[in-house]
């Protein structure tokens, strides 16, 4: 038995994206689907005194409508030196910060090409701070056929993969007849139910980036989560 889940990547995701990702023994970036604007492949929001802020990576998009995920590069530098000055604003009063800023700083130091670099950066880095011990693959590590079902189905294939594990969003475009003549197991991964934890500023939310529940809650954020073992 093998679980899989192909899912485009995104700049510091929320904590679901992390779950989804726990719950499978192979996650695989999707970063070969031409990339969208103002989505959150490059920006994600963290919670402030003022209220929700978007962190935004700038790419270079302009007139490159067709381009990939993988081939949108970063556009300048100067964005790590902000988000990390922003983060450290808002957080740096948080429980965790110290140790979680141990693992994140590097981050915001070293230097990227594209935002699929950048991406899997923060996402390996989030996973090991977890435990979080399931295979990171890149779609361009498969071959890659035509059709939206028909590329799932063949790359699960590939993967040797008895179970898909899609995100609820991917209903409106998946045939899952195309799952069943392969014999796959298709499943909806469900982001329902999730607990509140401890969060600085107001009012709750749930989808800001996992640093807000690593900062507020460090080592015990697993016990926020549904799939990551503590």
């Amino acid at each position: 038995m093998k679980k899989v889940a192909i899912l485009q990547s995104n700049y510091i995701p929320w904590k679901g994206y992390f779950d989804l990702i726990a719950a499978v023994d192979e996650f695989i970036l999707y970063d070969d689907m031409q990339y969208t604007r103002r989505d959150w492949r490059n920006r994600n929001i963290i919670k402030t005194p003022q209220g929700l802020h978007w962190l935004t990576v700038p790419v270079k998009a302009k007139g490159k409508f067709e381009q990939t995920i993988r081939d949108t590069e970063i556009d300048g530098y100067k964005w790590r030196e902000q988000h990390w000055k922003t983060l450290i604003s808002n957080y740096r009063k948080s429980a965790h910060f110290s140790d979680v800023a141990e693992i994140i700083e590097p981050l915001y130091q070293a230097s990227y090409r594209t935002i699929s670099e950048v991406n899997l950066a923060f996402i390996k880095a989030v996973c090991n701070y977890l435990g979080i011990i399931t295979k990171i693959s890149n779609s361009w590590d498969y071959h890659l056929i035509n059709g939206k079902t028909e590329r799932l189905v063949n790359l699960c294939q590939q993967a040797n993969a008895t179970e898909y594990i899609s995100g609820p969003a991917a209903k409106e475009y998946i045939e899952p007849e195309y799952f069943e003549a392969a014999e796959i197991s298709l499943s909806w991964f469900d982001y329902q139910g999730y607990r509140e934890y401890p969060q600085l500023w107001g009012y709750f939310v749930h989808g800001v980036t996992i640093l807000d529940l690593m900062f507020n809650c460090g080592k015990d954020a697993p016990n926020y989560m549904r799939y990551v073992k503590k």
